[in-house]
């Protein structure tokens, strides 16, 4: 539900950045920028100078998180273990940012308390989740996207079966635990 003290603005691929911080009210006039499960997607150093740009000062702050793993129960993880190993080959070298937690993440900016460069903060994340929902999110996956572009198919009927009668049947609804991490700051002056 959008919040009235919030500007929601989704902004096109197509502009250049002068451009998009005109759209954006300016330099200087931006109090936060979040990022989710993103931020290794992006050319870094662009990406961190647009901020720097934007972002108030004192005060405006970037966020960003991310998670590499997710709780579901003693009987589940070891399947969701054995899949995701599964789909190594097939994820972009950015990737591997998340799947060390961040630590390697450039993050030049002055920490707020909540992570800094090579130490982001440890994120336990509680979602109720439907065996839909978590096979959706599997199929999101650029390396199961990737995989089977190239003929292989990660989530097989059998691999499905093996999720779902792990996960108690296809109509229960768990509790789940994503294990992320984020990083928080402001511009150092």
């Amino acid at each position: 539900m959008p919040h009235h003290q919030v500007r929601y603005i989704h902004t096109p691929l197509s502009i250049s950045d002068d451009e998009l911080v005109t759209l954006l009210g300016g330099e200087n006039s931006v109090d936060l920028v979040t990022v989710a499960q993103a931020v290794h997607w992006f050319d870094l150093p662009s990406f961190y100078a647009l901020v720097s740009r934007l972002l108030r000062k004192p005060g405006g702050m970037l966020a960003v998180w991310c998670y590499n793993d997710i709780i579901v129960s003693p009987t589940f993880d070891p399947i969701m273990k054995r899949f995701h190993d599964s789909t190594l080959p097939y994820w972009n070298p950015n990737v591997q940012l998340v799947f060390d937690g961040y630590r390697k993440l450039s993050f030049p900016f002055e920490s707020v308390g909540i992570g800094s460069e090579g130490k982001p903060q440890p994120l336990d994340i509680p979602k109720e989740l439907s065996l839909d929902g978590f096979l959706g999110m599997l199929r999101s996956w650029s390396a199961v996207i990737t995989a089977k572009d190239q003929g292989v198919d990660l989530l097989s009927e059998g691999v499905v079966k093996e999720f779902e009668s792990a996960w108690g049947g296809s109509k229960l609804v768990r509790s789940v635990v994503y294990k992320a991490f984020m990083l928080a700051g402001k511009v150092k002056m």
